[in-house]
């Protein structure tokens, strides 16, 4: 049976190509227990491949037929329909196997299509870094899952303690199988059901969501006329990046101890995001300067945000989709001054969060399709619109684990997130946290931006600065 995709998810389907790959992904580079080594790992994986259950998010396979009207679905695969020795796959470096060599493959690999007519989603499992340490990179493609929703499925998959063992891997079911409804099968209620009412409830509801979605459009607009936060913009100015892009990919990382920026935004009354957000729009700042390229008109980033309920043991834990929000936040890459830079940040960002707090969830989302509608525009044509770019560049932040993670006694010692240029956006930057580090991802087209060690370079001088700024 195929089941209705969300809009938001079926974009990510409608605007691939081959120029433009839509998944997702993440290198995990993994420290095997004392006493084991690489190969160890690796034949505790080829142990889990000769099993014959896979967990339902990586079943499930995009299709569209008649019956959906030619829309996308979800169709959830039989067990034994899913080819493991396809979606799991083995590579080695060549020597002498460090970083550069491991970040030479992921970008190889991040370039390539999933193939659609099974569930999107590879994990590749490398070997041969020359510390014993053992790297799997693995994407997904974004109509199935976005970046706080993979991040759900790695931690989902390993544990705090150490010295736990037969652990399943992250396609293999959480818990033993259970049965469970028939789709399909009727909800059957006693007498005084409370169904009508509820429904009633609902019809009210929409009708009360239509009603408030043109005050919030009206308001969205007028804020994004007068410079002020929120989840348009209509501002940023065209640069280097905003370009047509070719579907080969180039990702560069650096870490940095999550304790130096916490303390950084207490003492600058901002937040951890504040900091990254302003780490990166120096890095911009000085990246552009250096090719004369940098424009008077200060850049402006699209931040996405996450709408999926805390991880309190009650909320939402679906971990398929797309639910995030965005916002359009003025980098001030225009202002010489690291500071300055940082309190406009601030002040942009409190103001979009004010203004999103004030609407429904409903009323966020529609905001925010607004707000990326041009670049939805451009990812469907393939092409750059006649027009200014409707912001700059994607800065994600997505909350990691916070505490050392073991997968049956491997710690995870670095995760490097990898996200998505596209048409008219050829750079990506994605933070996640990872225990006691903060990673900042940058994937970029190789043929707009061939070389991003020099951001990496930036962005350590940045923090230089701003600590410098506010006295530390």
């Amino acid at each position: 049976m195929l089941f209705p995709m969300a809009p938001t998810d079926s974009l990510f389907l409608l605007g691939e190509s081959r120029e433009h790959p839509m998944h997702v992904g993440g290198l995990a580079v993994f420290t095997p227990p004392e006493g084991s080594s690489a190969s160890d790992v690796r034949a505790m994986f080829d142990a889990a491949l000769i099993g014959d259950q896979v967990a339902a998010p990586f079943r499930k396979r995009a299709r569209r037929s008649v019956t959906s009207l030619g829309q996308w679905g979800w169709d959830t695969l039989p067990h034994d329909e899913v080819d493991l020795e396809h979606h799991v796959r083995r590579d080695a470096l060549p020597q002498p196997g460090g970083m550069a060599e491991l970040m030479t493959l992921v970008s190889r690999l991040h370039g390539t299509l999933l193939d659609r007519s099974r569930p999107p989603w590879e994990m590749h499992l490398i070997e041969g870094l020359a510390d014993g340490r053992y790297a799997i990179y693995t994407k997904i493609h974004h109509a199935l899952a976005d970046g706080a929703s993979a991040m759900r499925l790695l931690r989902d998959s390993m544990s705090e303690d150490p010295h736990r063992r037969n652990m399943p891997t992250p396609w293999q079911p959480r818990t033993p199988l259970a049965a469970v409804p028939d789709a399909g099968t009727a909800v059957t209620t006693g007498p005084g059901s409370a169904l009508p009412a509820m429904a009633w409830d609902a019809a009210r509801a929409a009708v009360g969501e239509v009603a408030g979605l043109l005050p919030a459009a009206l308001g969205t607009v007028d804020r994004a006329r007068r410079g002020k936060g929120g989840a348009l913009s209509l501002t940023a100015p065209h640069t280097l990046f905003n370009v047509p892009i070719s579907g080969a990919r180039h990702v560069a990382a650096r870490s940095f101890p999550i304790e130096r920026i916490r303390l950084l935004a207490k003492h600058a009354d901002a937040t951890i995001n504040d900091i990254v957000l302003t780490m990166c729009a120096g890095t911009l700042r000085a990246y552009l300067h250096t090719r004369d390229a940098l424009p008077d008109n200060p850049l402006i980033a699209m931040v996405p945000v996450s709408l999926r309920a805390p991880e309190t043991g009650t909320g939402d834990r679906t971990p398929g989709g797309n639910r995030v929000g965005v916002l359009m936040c003025n980098l001030a890459t225009h202002l010489p001054d690291p500071a300055h830079r940082l309190a406009t940040v601030r002040n942009c960002m409190n103001e979009g969060k004010a203004a999103l707090q004030a609407m429904s969830p409903a009323q966020v989302l529609a905001m925010s399709a607004l707000g990326a509608a041009p670049l939805g525009v451009e990812m469907f044509l393939g092409r750059r619109g006649p027009l200014r770019p409707p912001f700059n560049v994607v800065i994600s932040n997505v909350a990691g684990p916070r505490t050392p993670l073991y997968w049956n006694g491997a710690r995870l010692e670095s995760l490097y997130p990898l996200s998505i240029p596209t048409t008219g956006q050829a750079l990506n930057i994605t933070c996640t946290s990872s225990d006691d580090q903060i990673v900042f991802g940058l994937t970029g087209c190789r043929r707009t931006v061939p070389d991003l060690h020099p951001m990496l370079d930036h962005l350590d001088a940045e923090l230089d600065l701003l600590e410098t700024a506010v006295g530390l």
